[in-house]
């Protein structure tokens, strides 16, 4: 298994948080994603936080920062809680960060807002990573992705890429050429969503499909094919130095098992 592999936490509670981090110390889990959606956002979020620097400073985290889930007032209050985050992560040292739009974007201010107003800040050495979709071109007709993220990448605050899940490797093969083009010399971290299919994921994701996250119909009516590609994928992010993200649930034994053999069982 990739040593470096990242498993993002789901969470209600600070209970829930404090037990899924005391099974991940168990199972010698360092690596961590705190997401920034649904009920984990401003209080809540800012507690985990605080919980976590607190209580479980072993952990290598990385913290989702939604700009759209932890708007506050006006853009400009909005900006300078982002700002102090962003300070903070480097003061302390205790967290990465990457910057999310969400899933609704924000007038005037998006990720692209925000990078603009860092770059102008005086005696800030920050970096961040940024999220990319490399589907959106193709299976939603949206032809902005790669513009935006030359206007990110340009402003030289940028030192990871974390990719949108989906299930076109052609396709992700083809964005990621693009990106190292972009990049030329500059070494980018890569990181991409890995989901371990089950039953239960596929029913829950016929029922209410994500925004702009695409799964093939022949994997959602067949387990085995998506089995399948599951292991190309795996294989694809091995070949290519991309870390992978684990985000379906892991906080079982069972379940933490077959994330390991997905994980060990390349093609």
């Amino acid at each position: 298994m990739n040593k470096s592999t990242r498993f993002e936490l789901s969470f209600k509670n600070i209970i829930q948080l404090e037990n899924k981090l005391n099974f991940c110390k168990l199972n010698n889990i360092k690596n961590i994603n705190i997401p920034c959606k649904g009920l984990i956002k401003k209080e809540l979020f800012n507690s985990t936080i605080n919980h976590i620097s607190k209580n479980f400073q072993e952990f290598n985290v990385t913290y989702h920062y939604s700009l759209y889930h932890q708007y506050s007032k006006n853009k400009k209050k909005s900006y300078q809680d982002f700002l102090d985050f962003t300070k903070n992560s480097y003061t302390n040292r205790n967290y990465e960060i990457l910057l999310v739009s969400g899933s609704n974007k924000k007038k005037n201010f998006d990720s692209i807002d925000a990078l603009g107003y860092l770059k102008k800040e005086e005696n800030l050495k920050i970096k961040l990573g940024i999220a990319y979709n490399p589907y959106l071109k193709k299976y939603y007709k949206i032809s902005s992705e790669r513009e935006r993220f030359e206007r990110k990448f340009s402003t030289g605050l940028i030192n990871s890429i974390w990719f949108q899940y989906g299930t076109d490797i052609r396709v992700l093969q083809n964005e990621l050429t693009y990106l190292k083009n972009v990049a030329k010399d500059e070494k980018l971290n890569l990181f991409g969503s890995l989901f371990i299919p089950s039953n239960q994921f596929i029913s829950r994701f016929k029922f209410r499909p994500w925004k702009e996250v695409y799964i093939s119909e022949k994997f959602l009516y067949a387990l085995d094919k998506f089995f399948d590609f599951t292991i190309d994928l795996v294989s694809f992010y091995k070949n290519n130095n991309i870390t992978p993200v684990i985000e379906s649930d892991f906080s079982s034994s069972e379940k933490l098992d077959s994330v390991y053999r997905f994980l060990e069982n390349e093609r």
